[in-house]
């Protein structure tokens, strides 16, 4: 309950759960959004006889066995890593509990900066501590004195561009020389594997706040058309844990030398993931969103023919609030086909989140199911490997085949992206900057002056609150 002092109230509910070896960010996604709803239901459940005079809340000093302490704002100098003394374990802890804000100041190649987004790593006998090993992607590894580190993403400071990048992009002159490593896969962010009996493929992909830069759209493109080369009969690509993916990755367009020119080029890879899932007609795909999904990157599960997501992820399917991008991703065929022209039209000018059992309800999405990650993701194995057990597979491909093949005799797939790219080409290139100045107040992370208006509908002439509706309509 809130009082003069902060985070001092009485207690309505609380919840618990185990710390997970995460990144703050994650940790507050994901089990702390799951523990403050359950408490705000509970809460809310109580309020009644909280009004009756019944229940009250209890006080803080007289919570029983009370785990939590009051402790002190952590500060730069608490975090700060000595590469000569830290464990891997330690590194990892101090960038992850500082990730994704503020990150943790430290210096690479002699320049300060931020470290963020760290895995664990190897190293060869014989490395110094602190000595940078190689790159892989868009992230650099580090030695530790135990082994190394991954850091995939960096801020410079005093930098013409103040904001997370990629390792390698940040530093990219530094980064160029240094050896392309192997090795440490699950620290890589796309990995494949497959059931026991190889009937399922399993495509992993897993971008930092689901941004897809070209670099990494072209890679994804290529793990899908090796995937869908493989003798397999389903095929599930899993996102990541966090995020499913949010489309083109405004922080490289906005440090680009052109950014009309890499939004460009990014957009154009986007597409050409969604076009390797649009034409992988000989088995059955599956995107299974164990995170959210936001603007391209709601299209890019759309291109599946099946959509799994986990409960409680949240979709956000349109555009505009980019500075009136149009978008692309073949939506204007994806979403029509999925919940008709009108139901479609609503969603994209309503620019509002839609939580997965909604987007089942519009037919947006299949299946929601899985209240917890690990059992989402057992229960996406359990169903992926019983549709390529059914018997009645092969006629499912088979129609597919066919609704694809009418489909392209109605209106090719290359008219789609042809007329999605002449507006993109205009909020790209255009007389108006709307698109370049949204994303570079988003990337910056400036507040927003007020609520925008799609979401607050009290704003408009004649609004009405819900229950003054009802009133004048009974």
């Amino acid at each position: 309950q809130a009082e003069a002092q902060m985070d001092a109230g009485p207690i309505w509910a609380t919840r618990e759960f185990p710390m997970r070896a995460a990144p703050k960010a994650s940790i507050y996604r994901n089990e702390v959004c799951e523990g403050a709803l359950a408490a705000v239901r509970e809460a809310l459940s109580q309020v009644a006889d909280w009004r009756a005079g019944a229940w009250a809340p209890t006080a803080l000093a007289a919570w029983p066995a009370a785990r939590g302490q009051w402790r002190a704002l952590i500060r730069q100098t608490d975090r700060r890593i000595d590469w000569s003394a830290d464990t891997t374990a330690t590194v990892l802890a101090k960038i992850r509990a500082a990730d994704g804000f503020p990150g943790v100041a430290d210096a690479l190649f002699g320049e300060p900066c931020h470290l963020f987004d760290a895995q664990p790593g190897t190293a060869p006998a014989g490395t110094m501590p602190g000595e940078v090993l190689g790159r892989r992607e868009g992230a650099i590894r580090r030695a530790t004195v135990d082994g190394a580190v991954w850091i995939g993403h960096v801020k410079r400071s005093g930098s013409d561009h103040p904001f997370k990048l990629p390792a390698t992009l940040a530093f990219a002159d530094e980064t160029a020389a240094l050896p392309v490593l192997t090795g440490d896969a699950e620290a890589a962010e796309i990995g494949y594997r497959e059931s026991d009996d190889g009937a399922v493929g399993f495509l992993r992909f897993d971008f930092t706040n689901g941004a897809m830069s070209t670099v990494q759209c072209e890679r994804l493109r290529d793990a899908i058309e090796t995937a869908g080369a493989r003798p397999t009969r389903v095929l599930v690509l899993e996102g990541g844990r966090d995020f499913w993916s949010n489309g083109i990755h405004l922080n490289v367009i906005e440090a680009a030398e052109s950014p009309s020119d890499e939004s460009w080029a990014n957009i154009n890879a986007m597409n050409d993931v969604c076009l390797a899932l649009l034409t992988l007609t000989d088995k059955l795909t599956v995107a299974t969103m164990r995170g959210n999904a936001g603007a391209g990157g709601c299209f890019l599960a759309l291109a599946a023919d099946e959509v799994w997501a986990r409960e409680g992820v949240v979709m956000n399917p349109h555009y505009k609030n980019m500075g009136n991008l149009f978008g692309s991703e073949y939506w204007s065929y994806l979403l029509p086909r999925r919940v008709g022209e009108d139901v479609g039209r609503q969603i994209m000018g309503d620019r509002l989140p839609l939580l997965a059992r909604k987007a089942v309800a519009l037919g947006l999405i299949d299946e929601c199911f899985g209240a917890t990650p690990a059992a989402f993701a057992a229960e996406v194995a359990r169903r992926a490997e019983a549709l390529a057990a059914d018997p009645s597979l092969a006629s499912r491909i088979a129609d597919k085949q066919a609704r694809r093949s009418a489909d392209e005799a109605e209106k090719p797939l290359a008219e789609y992206r042809a007329e999605e790219l002449r507006h993109m080409q205009r909020n790209f290139y255009g007389f108006d900057p709307s698109y370049h100045v949204a994303r570079f107040h988003f990337v910056i992370k400036s507040p927003q002056s007020w609520t925008p208006r799609h979401l607050a509908r009290h704003r408009d002439l004649g609004w009405q609150a819900p229950a003054a509706k009802e009133s004048a309509v009974t």
